[in-house]
């Protein structure tokens, strides 16, 4: 859990004395889990408010065992605002933050076409129920500056950055619902160069940079084209990851340019999960910031299947073959399972 990982970055030992010698503390690789989207809608609601530290059930394990934990929030924090004109709305009270912690979660991207489905009134109570909670949100904020800003810890001596933004927005919402300088709302990939710009902007500052995404066409199993070309934007920027989801199905990952995209995690909490809706996972990659061309220097898809809307892990037999549906999704993006292109190795 990334709680414990942070504790080595002041850690006496090893530490003091390189600091003592006026030497740079070395940095260590990081692990990241990502998991998809996550509401907390009709029967999560009542698993959430009957015991919030219990609601993501064993997929939490694999969660706690990495450094930094991820999921996309599909969700407003309020109960206030009123419901945006659309034909989904979401919202959950201040304790879904107390199941993401609980459950190992250290980051969030609310940078999605739920964000605001309570309008700003629920944004900024969004906002406020984070901070309540000291919970790190990113690709939502009072302004584009913060809601463009990255969120960056320190991990074995290991600057990490991470940006959220979304590339899906209902058309009539799209004007209320992005942040400018003036206004309250979400970071929008629409405006690539100025997501294309707080990349490098991290670039310079992190020695890892991962961007959620909330993008792609709902349940199309295949990267589009429109995804495709901002992948690539991104990686040339100096993302070292790019991440996301919205199809509510699964789609392919693997390395592009010598650099990791996994185009849709699929659904991780979700209500109304069955088929290929129900088909889920966890992404664990391993940064290794010593090595800025290809720093992925370990990927791996953990199967699951989403059982009473939360995401269960497989194991055995059904999880290889999990995986292998998965790897077949390659067939309709331009990713490849090794930074090389060469065959994957098992283990």
């Amino acid at each position: 859990m990334a709680g414990a990982a942070l504790l080595l970055t002041t850690a006496c030992g090893p530490l003091a004395t390189a600091i003592d010698e006026g030497t740079e503390p070395k940095k260590h690789p990081v692990t990241m889990a990502f998991g998809g989207d996550v509401h907390f809608e009709g029967m999560l609601r009542a698993k959430l408010d009957a015991d919030p530290d219990a609601v993501f059930g064993s997929v939490a394990n694999i969660l706690r065992g990495s450094d930094i934990a991820m999921v996309n929030l599909e969700t407003a924090i309020t109960t206030g605002g009123v419901q945006a004109p659309k034909q989904f709305a979401f919202r959950a009270p201040p304790t879904a933050f107390r199941a993401l912690k609980s459950a190992g979660v250290d980051v969030v991207s609310m940078a999605n076409n739920h964000g605001m489905d309570y309008g700003e009134p629920g944004l900024r109570d969004s906002l406020a129920a984070a901070r309540s909670a000291n919970f790190p949100v990113v690709g939502i904020g009072e302004n584009a500056a913060a809601a463009y800003r990255p969120w960056t810890v320190t991990v074995k001596n290991t600057k990490v950055a991470v940006i959220g933004a979304t590339q899906v927005l209902d058309d009539n919402l799209i004007t209320a619902w992005t942040a400018t300088d003036a206004q309250a709302g979400l970071a929008s990939a629409k405006d690539a160069p100025r997501l294309v710009q707080a990349v490098r902007a991290a670039r310079e500052q992190a020695d890892i940079v991962v961007v959620h995404l909330h993008w792609g066409q709902e349940l199309n199993s295949c990267a589009t084209p429109v995804q495709r070309t901002l992948a690539g934007q991104l990686v040339d920027a100096g993302a070292d990851a790019v991440v996301g989801g919205h199809a509510h199905v699964l789609q392919a990952g693997g390395y592009l340019r010598g650099k990791y995209v996994h185009y849709g995690l699929g659904n991780f909490l979700f209500y109304n999960s069955s088929g290929r809706t129900a088909q889920s996972g966890v992404l664990e990659l391993t940064f290794d910031p010593a090595r800025r061309d290809r720093p992925v220097t370990r990927s791996e898809w953990r199967p699951a299947t989403i059982v009473n809307g939360v995401a269960q892990p497989l194991r055995d037999a059904p999880a290889d073959q999990a995986r292998r549906q998965w790897e077949g999704l390659r067939s309709c993006a331009d990713v490849r399972p090794t930074p090389d292109g060469a065959p994957a190795t098992s283990g």
